[in-house]
């Protein structure tokens, strides 16, 4: 498994003791990316980021619920 993220940090469901065996060979074998690989991730993912193209939910209020209700706020 490589992330950028320490394995204390995943959160993942385990429905059944397969599942759960597989998060802790995930966390096992834990290697961070080096500062090359996050570097060519960064660069790949770029534009996508910037542009917040996948992620309408936090770019827009399509999905803002809170928005539509300020309400919720108090």
């Amino acid at each position: 498994m490589r992330s950028t993220c320490p394995p204390p940090w995943f959160i993942t469901g385990c429905s059944d003791q397969k599942t759960l065996d597989q998060a802790f060979e995930a966390a096992r074998t834990f290697k961070p990316l080096t500062q090359s690989e996050l570097s060519a991730l960064l660069a790949k993912t770029r534009e996508a980021a910037l542009t917040g193209k996948y992620e309408t939910f936090k770019t827009t209020s399509q999905a803002d619920g809170t928005g539509r209700n300020p309400q919720w706020m108090g």
